[in-house]
């Protein structure tokens, strides 16, 4: 796996303006996100996960520091399609089949009819949808309306893929399955994938690093490297180096709130 570094951040600070006075956001945020690399972004909720992720984005405009994506800037990285972004929720539009929904940005950028459906059997595959091309949201369930979302996301083949909780609202045997469903969609794949979660077990099984937030102004309490083999059952979670992990994200998650 290569060291190049896709995503690169260096003092960055994100201060809203709200009628109640200025809300600080994000604090000296110092960041680099290599090439290939599962980064779990994991604080209190208001600590500046989804911020930071929607500054990847080019979706929120940092008011200090700098910020690079693929070597430009978060703005233009985002005109250059260099990622795919799936919310917390699904966001299929219900009139649209899945097929349609997935291919709803190729045909944005104006992919042919052929190229269109060859991208959507190949992404509804990937993510284990082949045959429901015809279905629509409301007949899938909310774990098979994910993987659609992150189908689309698939779609245009962008190198990075930025997730903002996208498993949340799900079941706890379902997020397990799609757990493991993702961590076998990006060893097919490789691409570089940031995903914001609040649960300490999914950060630590899904990731080769991870990213411990302070409540506001959201500050990097610790950057862990997973020990952790790529190969990974669930059982993974009961071996004595996953417990090992999991306790040093609590801990920094302990000193994010004693610092504050």
């Amino acid at each position: 796996m290569s060291a190049e570094n896709v995503i690169s951040a260096q003092g960055l600070n994100l201060t809203f303006q709200t009628n109640d006075g200025s809300v600080h956001a994000l604090k000296d945020v110092d960041l680099d996100i290599r090439k290939g690399d599962f980064v779990s972004f994991i604080g209190p909720s208001g600590c500046g996960k989804t911020t930071f992720l929607r500054c990847i984005a080019g979706l929120e405009t940092p008011t200090g520091g700098t910020l690079s994506v693929n070597g430009m800037t978060p703005d233009e990285a985002r005109r250059a399609r260099a990622y795919g972004y799936v919310f917390q929720a699904a966001g299929l539009y219900p009139w649209r089949t899945i097929g349609g929904n997935v291919k709803l940005p190729l045909e944005i950028m104006g992919f042919s009819k052929a190229e269109q459906a060859e991208r959507v059997a190949r992404v509804l595959s990937l993510v284990d949808l082949a045959g429901f091309e015809k279905k629509f949201p409301w007949q899938l369930s909310g774990g098979m309306q994910q993987r659609a979302s992150i189908a689309r996301a698939l779609a245009f083949d962008a190198d990075i893929l930025l997730m903002d909780e996208p498993f949340g609202a799900l079941d706890e045997i379902v997020r397990d399955h799609l757990n493991e469903q993702l961590l076998q969609l990006w060893a097919r794949t490789e691409k570089t994938i940031g995903f914001v979660t609040h649960s300490i077990p999914e950060a630590v099984y899904l990731s080769t690093r991870i990213v411990v937030m302070s409540p506001r102004p959201g500050r990097i309490t610790d950057v862990i490297d997973s020990p952790l083999p790529k190969e990974r059952p669930l059982d993974i979670r009961e071996s004595k180096e996953f417990i090992e992990i999991a306790h040093r994200v609590r801990e920094g998650l302990r000193a994010g709130h004693v610092d504050d």
